[in-house]
């Protein structure tokens, strides 16, 4: 338990998008604990449980859970095995999470009865909230590919109402487009571009050229256009951006040449 008054506080806020529900997940599971910590990490999300995080570099750090209310709100304390920079027991961590528009708001909040060990912990939560975010990006992102996929083939489907449920199935209805030919707001606005590229470009089709890259919602995947007779007429990457859903809010396009 916390054993002085805890004078000191770092706070850090964080936009995550992903469902509460879904972010929570890593506070309150061992494996997912694991995933963003380290291997050897642990948490039994109850009052009472015990909290290890191994660090990939050997150093250790415990704690005892102290409150948890899935999916809002967890509190624990925090300190290293090594007494240093301090000693189990002797600080707090508390996590809420907060519906957002974007998906979750997360605010930490790192109490500390010692000054100097508040100030060794501020760059450590940037960075450590950091690739915490963009774990649960990477997981988010297990099924990109195949929107992306389905992105790139609605350009060469003849079909509009084919090709609107596909855009309905894969974006938010607000999203974005814009490359070198193109500055578009909303399904509506993007299927009737594509109506009309299939006018002026018959037989024209998108494909996806290599794996997709992500990184915080954000994905960058090649393509190449092919004419009707299997020449190609152009290539470039796209980026995409997802929301708390997977669904894509805005692409833009940027041709090779």
């Amino acid at each position: 338990m916390i054993a002085a008054a805890l004078a000191h506080r770092l706070d850090r806020t964080l936009v995550i998008r992903a469902r509460r529900d879904t972010v929570f997940q890593f506070f309150s599971d061992t494996p997912q604990w694991a995933a963003w910590w380290g291997a050897g990490s642990s948490i039994d999300p109850r009052p009472g449980g015990r909290m290890v995080i191994r660090h990939p570099n050997g150093v250790e750090a415990s704690g005892e859970v102290l409150e948890v209310r899935a999916p809002e709100r967890i509190v624990f304390t925090y300190g290293y095995e090594t007494q240093k920079p301090n000693p189990p027991g002797s600080s707090r961590v508390t996590i809420r999470l907060d519906s957002h528009p974007q998906g979750t708001l997360l605010q930490l909040t790192h109490e500390f009865a010692d000054g100097d060990a508040r100030e060794e912990h501020i760059q450590g939560w940037r960075f450590q909230l950091s690739l915490f975010a963009n774990l649960i990006a990477g997981r988010a992102a297990t099924g990109a590919a195949s929107v992306v996929d389905r992105w790139f083939a609605a350009w060469g489907e003849p079909d509009a109402t084919a090709r609107e449920r596909t855009l309905a199935a894969i974006a938010a209805a607000e999203i974005r487009f814009g490359d070198r030919f193109s500055c578009l707001d909303g399904i509506t606005d993007i299927n009737a571009h594509l109506t009309a590229a299939q006018r002026f470009m018959p037989g024209i089709r998108l494909e996806r050229r290599g794996e997709i890259r992500q990184c915080q919602w954000h994905v960058l995947a090649d393509w190449v256009a092919v004419a009707s007779d299997g020449q190609e007429r152009g290539r470039g990457t796209n980026l995409f951006v997802l929301d708390a859903d997977g669904r894509i809010t805005a692409v833009t396009g940027f041709w090779a040449s």
